[in-house]
C-alpha cells in the first residue's frame, strides 16, 4: 500500500475514533491528575475568611504535590485511592487531625510581620460521585487581623503544590499565583491590584513556562513530534507556526470564557495529537500540505489545555491583557526551550548523518507514539 493512502486512512480512522469519543467522554477531571487549589480571599471587619478548593485526598495521603503530576506515579496512590472511595463522613473524620497540623505550616503575615493564627471554620466534601474522578472538597479558615491592617502577605507550604489565590470582595482585587514553599505579594486589604502592566506580564510569564517545563509532558511530548519530523529547519517552522497562532487562539477564547470544553475531552485528544504526530513521523519524512493544517487543529485543542489551566486560579481583571500576553508569551519560551535542548543534544551533532532517521528520529517518534497512546486509553477507560 502506498504510504500516502495509508496516511488518508490512519487519518479517517483516527477522526471517526475522536468524533465517537467527543460524545462518549463522562464529565470532570481524572482522579490522577494533579490541579492547583484555589483559594478565595475574603476580608470583612478585620475577620480573614479564607475558601481552599482543594484534592482534600491528595493532601490527606501525603503526596508531595509540587514534584508528582499524576497521582499513579506516587509512591502513596494506593493510599490515594483509598481515601477517594470513602464517604464524606469518613474522609471528613481522616481529616480532623491532619488539618490543625497542617494549618500550622500556612502563613499569613499582616503588614508584612505580624503572624495571623488560622483556625479551621468548615470543610464541605462532596459524595463520591464517580471515584475515577477527583472530588474538589472546600476547607474553609479563618483568621483575626490585627487593628488597622493594611496589607497582608500569604505563604503557602512546602509540598502543597500550587495555590492560585484570588481576592474577592474589592474593586482590582489581586489574583496570584503561588507554588510551594513561596509567597505571595503584598495584598492590599482595601484591594487595587498594585502592579502595573509591567509587573503583571512578567509574573504571568513564569507560569506560562512552568506548565511546558517541567509540567507540561504532554505538551513536550508533542512538540518534540513536531521536531523529529524533518532535520531541515522549513517544516519545523511551518509547524511551530501553525501550532503556537492556534493555541494562542483558542487560549484567548478560552480565557475570556468564550469557549469552554470539559478537560474529560481535551485531555485524551490531546494524547490522541501526541500518537497522530509521532506516527506519522514514521510513516514519512517529508512536510506535506496536510500536515500543517492538522497541526493547527491539534494547536487548537492545546490551548485548550493551556487555558484550563489560567480558568483554575484566573487573571487579574485590571490587568488581564498583559497576564495573559505573559502566560502566552511563557508558554512560546518553554516550547522554544524544549526545542533547543533537542537540538543541542541530538540535532546538532547527528542531523546530517545517514543513519539520523533511522536510528534517532523514528524509534524516538515509536516511543511518542507509544506513551501518547497510553496516555489516550488511561485519560478514556483507565
Amino acid at each position: 500500500m502506498e504510504i500516502p493512502l495509508l496516511l488518508t486512512r490512519i487519518k479517517l480512522t483516527l477522526a471517526m475514533i475522536l468524533s465517537s469519543l467527543w460524545f462518549m467522554l463522562p464529565s470532570g477531571g481524572a482522579a490522577h491528575e494533579v490541579t492547583p487549589t484555589i483559594g478565595d480571599l475574603t476580608i470583612e471587619e478585620g475577620v480573614l475568611t479564607l475558601e481552599l478548593r482543594m484534592n482534600l485526598e491528595a493532601f490527606l495521603a501525603g503526596i508531595d504535590l509540587d514534584e508528582v503530576q499524576d497521582t499513579n506515579n506516587a509512591s502513596e496512590a494506593e493510599r490515594f485511592d483509598t481515601l477517594r472511595r470513602l464517604p464524606p463522613e469518613e474522609l471528613e473524620s481522616e481529616a480532623q487531625n491532619w488539618i490543625e497540623a497542617w494549618l500550622a505550616s500556612v502563613t499569613v503575615l499582616a503588614d508584612g510581620d505580624e503572624p495571623v493564627i488560622l483556625s479551621p471554620e468548615g470543610l464541605d466534601i462532596p459524595e463520591v460521585a464517580d471515584p475515577q474522578y477527583a472530588r474538589n472538597s472546600i476547607l474553609t479558615v479563618t483568621g483575626d487581623l490585627p487593628e488597622g491592617t493594611q496589607t497582608i502577605i500569604v505563604g503557602w507550604p512546602v509540598g502543597s503544590g500550587d495555590l492560585g489565590l484570588r481576592q474577592q470582595g474589592v474593586e482590582d482585587p489581586y489574583t496570584g499565583f503561588i507554588e510551594g514553599g513561596a509567597y505571595s505579594e503584598a495584598i492590599a486589604v482595601a484591594g487595587g491590584f498594585a502592579g502595573g502592566p509591567v509587573e503583571a506580564f512578567t509574573a504571568y510569564v513564569p507560569v506560562g513556562f512552568d506548565h511546558i517545563l517541567p509540567k507540561g509532558l504532554d505538551h513536550i511530548l508533542f512538540v518534540l513530534g513536531l521536531f523529529f519530523l524533518s532535520t531541515r529547519l522549513g517544516p519545523l517552522l511551518w509547524q511551530i507556526s501553525a501550532f503556537t497562532l492556534a493555541h494562542t487562539v483558542t487560549l484567548a477564547l478560552g480565557a475570556l470564557g468564550l469557549v469552554s470544553v470539559p478537560g474529560s475531552i481535551v485531555e485524551p485528544l490531546i494524547a490522541a495529537s501526541i500518537t497522530y504526530v509521532a506516527v506519522e513521523n514514521v510513516l514519512t519524512s517529508k512536510l506535506h500540505r496536510w500536515r500543517p493544517v492538522i497541526v493547527f487543529g491539534f494547536g487548537l485543542l492545546h490551548g485548550l489545555g493551556f487555558a484550563s489551566v489560567l480558568a483554575e486560579f484566573g487573571l487579574p481583571q485590571a490587568q488581564f491583557v498583559p497576564a495573559l500576553l505573559g502566560f502566552n508569551v511563557g508558554v512560546e519560551i518553554g516550547q522554544l526551550t524544549v526545542i533547543a535542548i533537542a537540538f543541542l543534544l541530538v540535532g546538532f551533532w547527528f542531523r546530517d548523518k545517514p543513519w539520523y532517521r533511522s536510528r534517532i528520529a523514528v524509534p524516538a517518534s515509536c516511543v511518542i507514539a507509544v506513551i501518547g497512546t497510553y496516555w489516550f486509553v488511561e485519560r478514556v477507560f483507565l
